[in-house]
């Protein structure tokens, strides 16, 4: 199986909240795990709010970063999906970042794990395994 997972799924992990275990569990069981390359903008960013305004020391987050990042175990360049995204984003009236996510899950016949309760109710009207 493989599992396109998003920014949300991965800071749940590296943060190891109470949702963790449950995302936890299919990465252990998947083939592979994908990711549009703006995971990395979006973990990284995450991060600089939480060191920004929650104090949370900067080598903190940059061993969190490194333990989202490293997750993934292939990222899509955006390039190759912006299009189909853009177009959905469009139809769906939900945003380009997010479609990136879906549009990667349909191509690979992939299940998408986020955290974002409006993502995977968009993902199981589109046909998406969540």
């Amino acid at each position: 199986m493989i599992v396109v997972i998003d920014a949300s799924a991965a800071i749940e992990i590296a943060l190891n909240r109470p949702k963790a275990s449950l995302f936890k569990l299919p990465l252990t069981k998947a083939e592979a795990v994908i990711a549009p390359d703006l995971f990395i903008a979006e973990v990284t960013n995450v991060f600089w709010k939480y060191h920004t305004f929650e104090d949370l020391p900067i080598s903190l987050c940059e061993g969190l970063i490194e333990n989202a990042i490293a997750l993934v175990d292939d990222l899509t360049n955006s390039k190759n999906l912006y299009a189909e995204a853009f177009s959905l984003a469009c139809q769906s009236n939900h945003s380009v970042y997010d479609m990136l996510y879906l549009v990667l899950a349909r191509r690979h016949n992939a299940f998408l794990m986020t955290n974002d309760k409006r993502l995977k109710k968009l993902a199981s009207q589109n046909g998406i395994k969540i």
